[in-house]
Parts: C-alpha cells; sequence; structure tokens
C-alpha cells in the first residue's frame, strides 16, 4: 500500500510528521508513506523547510490518501487552480484528513452528511460548508476518515495501519513507537478509538 500524506506550505508537523512516522513502521509488510506536495518544498508553520518526496499528483495513484492540516489551509480550499489537481477516488482508496484538512474533504464533496472531525479554529468554517462536525477525535465512515486535534494525528495513522495490515499487525508497530511505561495502556487506547469507529473490538 502506497499512502500520500498530503502537505502544503503552513502545514503543521504534527499532522504530517507522526502519520509518516508511524506508517512508515509497515515498511516491511509493503506500506509506505510518502510526503506529497504542490510544490518541490514547502514549509511548515514553524520554519521548517522539507523536499517533497512526491508531486501532488500522486494522490490520484496512492492507495491512500491522508490531508494534515496548516495556517493558510482556508486559502487553499479557495483556490480552484490547486483543488483541481487533486483528484480522488474513494470507491479504490482511503481518504483521511486531520483538522483543517477536513475542510478540504469538505470542499471536494467527499464528507457528504457524515459527521466529520476538525480542530476548533477550523470548525465553523467547516460548518459553513454544510458539514456536520463531531466533538470528537476521530471518526471513520466507510473508506473516509476524519480527526481532530494535533495529537489525533496517531489515530489517523493507526485507521490507515488497521486497513492495511490488521489489527494484530497494527498493535506491533505502534507498541514500538508508544511511551516507554505506558505502552500497553497507550497501544490500547488508540485501538479502542478506531476500532470503535471501525465497529471492531481492539482486542482479539
Amino acid at each position: 500500500m502506497r499512502v500520500a500524506i498530503v502537505t502544503f506550505d503552513g502545514f503543521n508537523e504534527l499532522d504530517s510528521f507522526i502519520a509518516l512516522g508511524l506508517i512508515n513502521r509497515l515498511r516491511a509488510a509493503g506500506v509506505q508513506a510518502e510526503i506529497a506536495s504542490p510544490s518541490a518544498q514547502v514549509t511548515s508553520m514553524n520554519g521548517v523547510t522539507i523536499t517533497a518526496q512526491q508531486p501532488l499528483e500522486f494522490v490520484m495513484d496512492a492507495d491512500a490518501v491522508l490531508f494534515g492540516s496548516g495556517i493558510y489551509t482556508r486559502a487553499i480550499a479557495e483556490n480552484a487552480a490547486l483543488m483541481d489537481r487533486i483528484v480522488l477516488d474513494p470507491t479504490r482508496q482511503l481518504i483521511g484528513a486531520q483538522c483543517s484538512g477536513t475542510l478540504l474533504l469538505a470542499r471536494l464533496g467527499l464528507l457528504g452528511d457524515a459527521p466529520a472531525c476538525t480542530d476548533l479554529t477550523t470548525k465553523p468554517w467547516v460548518i459553513e460548508a454544510g458539514v456536520r462536525v463531531a466533538d470528537l477525535p476521530f471518526v471513520a465512515r466507510g473508506p473516509i476518515a476524519t480527526a481532530g486535534g494535533c495529537m489525533a494525528s496517531a489515530y489517523l495513522a493507526t485507521w490507515v495501519m488497521w486497513r492495511a495490515v490488521g489489527r494484530e499487525a497494527t498493535r506491533q508497530a505502534l507498541h514500538y513507537a508508544a511511551p516507554v511505561g505506558e505502552k500497553d495502556a497507550w497501544v490500547d487506547h488508540a485501538l479502542k478509538v478506531v476500532g470503535d469507529t471501525l465497529g471492531e473490538s481492539a482486542t482479539p
């Protein structure tokens, strides 16, 4: 599975990098996440400049596509030329968004009447776009998932991992990254949050 993490100028490092780091724990299982951007380099909200691993058009070929948030997301959502470059197909792709990235899914018409998660700043804009906002950290419905709050990026990554390789392989990958002394509790919680919205148990 190839995963595109869509990352624009002004991006939130937590959204893009946590998902990138966690999902790539499954590289040996054939799952690989890459940063996809509209330009060769993008600079984060805190001034960190990175080189894109893939062009924005990679979203058309990826098996899963995740949108992080950023300080310019509202302007990006209004940029028709840029949004036209994002062509997605929920019949064959997993599509997720974090915080203000949820606004992009709304503008792409991918949320329908499903409740969606976002951050408090973006919430009014998402509601204005006709989407019901849920007071939850994570929710998934079929191939579409949204998360709200920077640290909820771990839930979005867990969802992709679970859908790609199953619960147990995801548990093992998360366990390595989880805080020492809290590993079982941290992993169990992440799997419960995602499992509840998938309608599956987090334990065997």
